[in-house]
């Protein structure tokens, strides 16, 4: 069997009150979270991905990576940093483990959006001490939205000044957020910053930040509500599983689509090649989310990888003869700067959902535009 790249949701419980997420509102349960029985079934990956929630909440974390380890190349745990004794104690004992701490911005944005007092100093100063230990995996994730993003290249040079890894997303919705409505009001401004970070990444001599550039080229096309740069292959090489043993092919769908749980399972391979499974598969060829998160993202982008690798070779030839990248290169918005979309019809294509812009009476363009997308 392949290797999968996996994520593990080990809980919903969570100490953060992030405004553009109410799963804290909605927390599983200490007695029927994962266990590690349930663990054990996992399949062999090449990558883990331990999230929440907020993961150090769970007391018996070590014993989880202690598990995960035996059946996986390589592990991060993504985490708000605010748990740093947990956090440190674990990185004694697992010093190859990745730990990526949620940052949203500059202290006074970041602790607005995550309503946890005083929390960009507890973050941060857990990322000092990791580096202090000599840890090597470390860095920042960013969810970018209005209120962050001019902070972005300020937390992007934070993170070099610190030889640290720095992670981007852009905000987004599902059942994973519980009641989120989630949208980016200022797409050029938004999409500005976005540029200026990838100018910054191709200026680098990084190849692994060039290839980052290409990612967050992808989250303007995205915000813009455009279609996904690269096949999604969710529940076909990567999968996520909930506190609750249920295994979904991501967290990004509108519904919870669950492919099995392994709590009832005996083998993972009862599950992974269940009629249920498939069902779930031929729902992702169809998907009309076109997410962009690192999760799906960075398995497509080694699987199809000369698509970024041209567009690296072609944007690293421009950058040597002084042009730099442009948001404009997208046509959609250079079509949004001209007049040619509205706001309104962008709105729409964001939401894909045809009947709701019928309804709401938008222009024969935007069905047009609704339409080409689906």
């Amino acid at each position: 069997m392949k290797k999968l790249n996996g994520t593990v949701i080990v809980t919903y419980r969570c100490n953060a009150k992030c405004t553009m997420c109410n799963r804290y509102k909605k927390p599983s349960q200490p007695d029927e979270e994962i266990s590690i029985e349930t663990i054990r079934k996992l399949p062999p990956m090449y990558f883990t991905n331990i999230t929440g929630g907020e993961p150090f909440i769970r007391t018996d974390l070590k014993d989880i990576v202690r598990e995960l380890y035996k059946k996986s190349d390589r592990i991060v745990i993504s985490t708000n940093g605010f748990f740093t004794d947990r956090i440190v104690d674990l990185c004694k004992e697992f010093p190859n483990i990745g730990i990526r701490i949620s940052i949203e911005g500059l202290e006074e944005t970041n602790n607005k959006i995550r309503g946890l007092e005083d929390g960009f100093n507890r973050g941060y100063s857990t990322l000092k001490k990791l580096v202090e230990m000599g840890m090597k995996d470390v860095g920042f994730g960013m969810t970018v939205q209005d209120a962050n993003a001019k902070d972005l290249v300020a937390l992007y040079d934070l993170s070099n000044k610190m030889n640290m890894e720095f992670a981007t997303a852009s905000l987004h919705n599902s059942f994973y957020f519980v009641e989120a409505k989630n949208i980016i009001h200022d797409r050029p401004m938004v999409a500005k910053e976005f540029e200026n970070l990838i100018n910054e990444l191709l200026k680098s001599k990084s190849p692994k930040k060039w290839f980052r550039a290409y990612f967050n080229h992808g989250l303007i096309n995205y915000i813009y509500g455009q279609k996904r740069l690269l096949p999604c292959d969710m529940a076909f090489d990567t999968f996520f599983i909930d506190p609750y043993g249920d295994v979904m092919p991501c967290n990004g769908t509108k519904d919870k689509e669950v492919m099995g749980n392994l709590n009832e399972c005996s083998s993972w391979e009862e599950l992974w090649e269940s009629k249920e499974a498939e069902e779930v598969r031929k729902k992702v060829r169809c998907c009309d989310r076109n997410c962009w998160m690192i999760g799906s993202v960075s398995p497509a982008m080694h699987k199809y990888i000369w698509v970024p690798a041209l567009w690296v070779i072609r944007h690293k030839l421009k950058f040597w003869t002084d042009k730099k990248y442009s948001m404009y290169e997208n046509k959609i918005v250079r079509d949004y700067r001209d007049g040619k979309v509205s706001k309104e019809e962008l709105d729409a294509c964001s939401t894909c959902d045809l009947n709701a812009v019928i309804n709401d009476g938008l222009s024969e363009k935007s069905r047009e535009m609704l339409k080409q997308n689906d």
